[in-house]
């Protein structure tokens, strides 16, 4: 018997998390599956019973792109988690070696004035895996105790699920978090065979139970900007915005600045997290 691939683990995650009243489907009666049986799903997507049951247990390797299109339709897939759903069926196929490289450390010089540039706005560059490679400051006082741990073991991810000061920081943990796996999960699909990012995943699901539900859930969510609300033990509430930039000629680092609009609380709260930073590395 064929072991699942990883398209038949995604495509089964994402079916038990479809309610059958989302797609017309009948709610009464007993039901023993979570979200949608797979003769609704295949009939849904216009294939075979015996067809989908290859497909979701690996002996089904080459789906088409109608296929994988209805499939996304009928699961009601966003564009990321459908990207997603196709970089798999291409992996599955043999269209996709994958990426095994390990990401260099590396930060260039001009990337490290950028973070000086920014102030008093928190920075940090980031490697496709959220290792922090480097920070202004603010940035790296931005999570404290983020800095107590040794340069190597400075990952956004592991901070979020395994320093004990994580829940209490964010005003929503629970919501931060998950964006924060999922967008993991889509960094998964481009570089499905990456070691650091397989050896990151591994011992956060052995040491997180809350990491792992989420990691097993395959929700894919790209995430470049958006806004995170502090509850910072040394300047209190901060409500900041947050883009995202990729850096010309590296292998999946990005910039990631924190802003506020002058003149606002949320601003003034930077500026003494900034001064705070500064003071306490002289």
């Amino acid at each position: 018997m064929a072991a699942p691939s990883e398209l038949g683990i995604f495509l089964r995650a994402r079916r038990e998390l479809v309610r059958p009243g989302d797609v017309g489907l009948p709610t009464a009666g007993i039901r023993r599956t979570p979200g949608l049986r797979r003769e609704e799903l295949a009939t849904l997507a216009g294939v075979s019973v015996d067809y989908y049951i290859r497909l979701e247990r690996g002996k089904e390797t080459r789906p088409s792109a109608a296929v994988l299109e209805r499939l996304a339709t009928a699961l009601r897939l966003t564009e990321a988690e459908f990207a997603h759903l196709r970089a798999l069926a291409a992996r599955t196929a043999g269209h996709a070696p994958g990426r095994r490289r390990g990401s260099s450390r590396a930060v260039r010089p001009t990337a490290r004035l950028l973070l000086e540039a920014v102030r008093p706005s928190p920075a940090l560059v980031l490697n496709r895996i959220n290792d922090v490679l480097a920070a202004n400051p603010a940035g790296l006082a931005l999570m404290p105790g983020l800095a107590d741990w040794p340069p190597a073991q400075r990952n956004l991810l592991r901070y979020h699920f395994l320093h004990p000061a994580s829940r209490s920081l964010w005003a929503d943990w629970t919501s931060m978090v998950a964006g924060s796996v999922a967008n993991l999960r889509a960094m998964s699909g481009s570089y499905p065979d990456d070691p650091e990012l397989a050896a990151l995943v591994g011992e956060l699901v052995v040491k997180s139970p809350e990491f792992a539900r989420l990691w097993h859930r395959y929700e894919v969510r790209p995430r470049g900007a958006g806004t995170k609300i502090y509850h910072h033990p040394t300047v209190g509430r901060m409500s900041l915005e947050f883009e995202s930039m990729p850096l010309a000629d590296t292998d999946g680092q990005r910039l990631v600045v924190y802003l506020a609009a002058p003149g606002t609380p949320d601003h003034d709260a930077m500026v003494l997290l900034d001064m705070t930073a500064e003071s306490s590395l002289r």
